[in-house]
């Protein structure tokens, strides 16, 4: 069974997120489009959207991990994924969420409105991570 398996590690600029060898399949969003990748899978590095990371255990057993941009790099035995910023959904603080999600929709209805397009792009980023953390909270939940 170990040969059906790998590490994962998320790390981020504060330190370490999340770390497990026992993983059997890691789902995430690249800029190439959704990929999954399994123990002995072609070495890559890919670049990552913003959005959830579903971690997969043969336990029947699934995770996942909100993460902010960021690389992956993977050399068939291990996947380091580094992110400009990364939780899991057990340390998000929900309502915090919704608040920057909010603030985010309001910033974006201001700069449209003044038609500035550096704060347009900048309060689409801030709502992108806002979402992506509640989407997290809530896939946690429901597997």
């Amino acid at each position: 069974m170990a040969e059906n398996t790998f590490k994962v590690t998320i790390i981020t600029p504060d330190g370490t997120v999340y770390d497990n060898e026992k993983v059997t399949m890691l789902v995430m969003n690249t800029v190439g489009g959704q990929m999954g990748i399994m123990a002995n899978h072609v070495p890559l590095i890919a670049a990552l959207e913003i959005s959830t990371v579903r971690i997969k255990h043969s336990e029947g057993t699934d995770e996942v991990a909100a993460v902010n941009g960021g690389i992956i790099q993977f050399d068939g035995h291990n996947a380091i994924i580094a992110a400009d910023s990364a939780e899991m959904p057990e340390t998000i603080d929900v309502e915090r969420a919704q608040k920057a999600k909010e603030r985010s929709e309001s910033a974006i209805a201001e700069a449209k409105k003044k038609h500035n397009q550096n704060d347009l792009s900048r309060a689409e980023v801030h709502l992108k991570r806002a979402i992506n953390r509640l989407n997290a909270a809530s896939k946690q939940r429901n597997i």
